[in-house]
């Protein structure tokens, strides 16, 4: 047996150090493939294949910016963000929960007209109560709580959600009100459901 692992050892490491070798791709080639991967696109489609300068970055670093690169992401895409014209952070948090559920929009399924959701609980932990729910993010439980439900926090949480990239250069989180994946006021909605006291995210379980 332990001649047979020392066997099986010897053939993996070489082809490890294979494929560390093998060159990227020229940008040009993979631009192609992808522009030939996705054909007959829904009307509107096609400039959702056109990556801006922050997704080029984070692409070409495997969303490892330099310090310089992620001053200069977050510098640009906080110029972006889009504060409400009347002043109100915070919208109704009954309706951020469904929006926070809501998982549908944006898709080759969905008929025109869908109601895009931000799916929250793919990635966040929420409500308590709630036990499905994903990790790729910070657990929010509490969120609004643990800040005092200060209104400087609402402001910075209503950025991050129109725009993740203005808080932390090459974020897994979507740039929602950027893209106009949600409308102000669901990300309103969603803000309220962050930090409204009487939002289940800040009450105990029971």
């Amino acid at each position: 047996m332990k001649h047979a692992f020392i066997a099986a050892a010897a053939l993996v490491v070489p082809s490890l150090a294979f494929a560390q070798q093998i060159p990227a791709a020229p940008q040009a080639t993979v631009d192609r493939v992808v522009k030939e991967s996705f054909t007959k696109l829904p009307e509107g489609w096609a400039a959702r294949l056109a990556q801006d300068e922050t997704m080029q970055v984070c692409s070409q670093t495997r969303n490892q910016p330099s310090a310089a690169q992620a001053d200069a992401i977050v510098a640009r895409e906080t110029k972006t963000v889009v504060f409400p014209a009347d002043g109100v952070l915070l919208g109704d948090w009954k309706e951020g929960a469904k929006v926070a559920q809501n998982g549908r929009g944006g898709q080759f399924s969905d008929p025109p007209g869908t109601v895009s959701g931000g799916n929250c609980y793919a990635c966040h932990q929420m409500d308590l109560k709630e036990v499905s729910y994903g990790t790729l993010g910070p657990s929010l439980t509490n969120y609004g709580a643990d800040r005092k439900y200060a209104a400087e926090d609402a402001k910075a949480a209503y950025a991050k959600v129109y725009n993740a990239q203005a808080a932390f250069a090459c974020s897994s989180m979507p740039r929602f009100g950027h893209n106009g994946v949600l409308t102000e006021k669901q990300i309103k909605d969603v803000v309220a459901y962050l930090f409204d006291p009487n939002s289940p995210v800040n009450t105990p379980a029971k």
